[in-house]
């Protein structure tokens, strides 16, 4: 999907990382919530609340994701789930552009 139709954009950036992290909140007429984002070389950890997918759009970067104690690495064009109230440590090796779709189960 490269498009979204009949979307309401919130103004207001989530900055995070002293600006190295920031994204936008997209929301859909049926409830359902994505941030876009951009993501500078950096080392990251987010904490989640629902179930997240992450489709890497652009990028290079490894994540540790929940019970596992092995890095993987994500460029463009992959995707990995985040279970909910886990967290997930990020190494981001060039700049990365993400959609995160927020899952509720």
């Amino acid at each position: 999907m490269g498009n979204f139709e009949n979307v309401s954009i919130v103004k207001k950036a989530n900055i995070y990382f002293e600006g190295k992290v920031t994204s936008r909140v997209v929301l859909f007429h049926n409830g359902e919530k994505k941030t876009l984002g951009i993501m500078l070389p950096g080392e990251y950890e987010f904490g989640t609340e629902l179930k997240e997918l992450m489709e890497i759009t652009a990028g290079n970067l490894d994540v540790k994701l929940p019970g596992n104690d092995e890095w993987v690495n994500f460029t463009g064009g992959s995707e990995f789930e985040v279970p909910a109230n886990s967290s997930f440590k990020l190494i981001v090796k060039e700049t990365t552009d993400y959609c995160c779709s927020y899952i509720k189960e």
